[in-house]
């Protein structure tokens, strides 16, 4: 069987949701000896010449590194080259892409589209592209073979929406955590081991990142940083401004980080938050109770469905309710580790159920 997957800017360690799950779930399906081929967008990937990635082939195409147009454009390029390398299934990621679903039909090939969340909600898009979003999710929901949801409350959305009630629950997935016991990088960031508050995500309006800053810094609690691990995609006036305010405040900033160095701030936090308006299945929540730390998240559908003690949730956007949350997390002076129940989001678990839907079409 071959499979072709797109939707993606690329892999390996290319900063987003899709990117980490694509990067984690298709090495398990190659590894079955399925041939399977990711076509990235080169614009990501220019100091990263590899054409095989743990088993995948890589194909790199040219895409303008623009935010409204770069994701349609290289999909439309990446199903006609997929139709050229003769293709059984073409997987589409996320509902920009899968608004060309019915091209896909059109061409022949069969389409599975996983629906990682509502992106037209984002915060960073305009009238026009939220429009072409939901677009994009209606063909990606009426026209592909299966569809694939990452939470129940987006099969209860499509499900009332379009009617569509044989989508298949496959939650994201974790791996099994790297527990990293030196304090190496901890030391080129100036903080000590259990006196940080850690958080990752891309800066994007919906992390709300600027909502935790205002918390923290209300807190007013000597001994303790606030370290924000992530990037902007795009250079726009709200990640220029929040890097304005995390300098202001005195808030770690590392960029985007992946391998040991995000392991061991993973290891090491005192506690982890993730303050969003916004999210499909939030990976970097996952991997945060893999590390069985400490957590307080927005009380937004998706991370609801986590299931998580009450406690562990604030009113989204409630500075104030943050900043308590956080607090009695930081006035706890044991080393507080969490068992969160991990079974659900086992990546081979996952791939088994993704090659269950390929072996169906």
């Amino acid at each position: 069987m071959k499979i072709t997957v797109l939707g993606t800017r690329g892999i390996p360690n290319i900063q987003g949701g899709v990117e980490t799950h694509c990067e984690y779930l298709y090495p398990r399906i190659a590894a079955t000896g399925h041939e399977v081929i990711l076509i990235r967008r080169k614009s990501y990937c220019n100091n990263d010449r590899i054409v095989e990635y743990k088993g995948i082939s890589l194909v790199d195409l040219n895409t303008p590194k623009k935010k409204s147009f770069e994701a349609i454009i290289h999909t439309f390029r990446a199903i006609r080259k997929a139709k050229k390398l003769k293709t059984d299934i073409v997987h589409i990621h996320a509902i920009g892409p899968a608004l060309l679903t019915p091209f896909a039909r059109i061409l022949g090939m069969k389409v599975v589209f996983t629906h990682h969340g509502a992106d037209y909600d984002r915060d960073k898009w305009g009238k026009a592209a939220k429009i072409m979003l939901k677009l994009g999710e209606r063909f990606g929901c009426m026209f592909a073979n299966e569809v694939i949801v990452i939470s129940n409350v987006i099969d209860n959305s499509i499900k009332e929406k379009y009617n569509r009630n044989d989508a298949n629950l496959i939650y994201n997935g974790v791996p099994t955590p790297t527990i990293i016991s030196s304090i190496n990088y901890l030391k080129e960031l100036g903080v000590d081991s259990q006196k940080y508050v850690f958080a990752m995500g891309r800066f994007v309006p919906e992390k709300n990142f600027h909502h935790l800053i205002g918390a923290f810094v209300s807190l007013k609690q000597e001994g303790y940083k606030l370290v924000i691990a992530g990037d902007a995609d795009f250079e726009d006036d709200y990640s220029k401004g929040l890097k304005e305010l995390a300098i202001e405040n005195n808030v770690i900033l590392t960029g985007f980080i992946k391998g040991d160095k995000l392991y061991e701030l993973l290891t090491h936090a005192k506690v982890f938050v993730l303050p969003s308006s916004h999210e499909g299945l939030p990976i970097a929540l996952l991997e945060a109770m893999s590390y069985q730390l400490p957590i307080v998240v927005s009380d937004i559908p998706a991370n609801l469905e986590v299931g998580l003690e009450p406690s562990c949730y604030f009113h989204v956007g409630n500075e104030k309710e943050l900043a308590e949350k956080i607090n009695v997390v930081l006035n706890n002076s044991e080393v507080n580790r969490i068992n969160y129940n991990m079974e659900p989001y086992h990546w081979d678990r996952i791939a088994e159920q993704t090659m269950t839907i390929y072996k169906k079409l």
